[in-house]
């Protein structure tokens, strides 16, 4: 069983940055896409940022040029850096685990989610 642990997030002022991490256990993580989702009460999931195990990246326009991800295989960890933080950003970041490709439609794992919130 593959598990995800997030941390690093908090309360930060508008303009700061914060660092998000995600350990993940299992011998899976340097196959499997990792990503960054966020998720706002009463709206559907959203994606944030995607790294794939050759360190392509994606990111949603509304993040570009502020969030960066970054995945350190070596230790199992996917990072991701949020600068120029806004008080939309307010929300709860759940990290994710997607080895469907690889390893069949069960493959596909999250976290239990780390709340940031951009306030003065």
């Amino acid at each position: 069983q593959v598990q995800l642990v997030e941390s690093g997030g908090g309360l930060v002022q508008p303009g700061g940055s914060l660092r998000l991490s995600c350990a993940a256990s299992g011998s899976i993580f340097s196959r499997y896409v990792m990503g960054w989702y966020r998720q706002t009460p009463g709206k559907q999931r959203e994606q944030v940022a995607a790294i794939t195990s050759d360190g392509f990246t994606n990111y949603a326009d509304s993040v570009k040029g502020r969030f960066f991800i970054s995945r350190d295989n070596a230790n199992n960890t996917v990072y991701l850096q949020m600068n120029s933080l806004k008080p939309e950003d307010t929300t709860v970041y759940y990290c994710n685990a997607d080895g469907r490709v690889v390893d069949g439609p069960e493959a596909d794992y999250w976290g239990q989610g780390t709340q940031v919130t951009v306030s003065s």
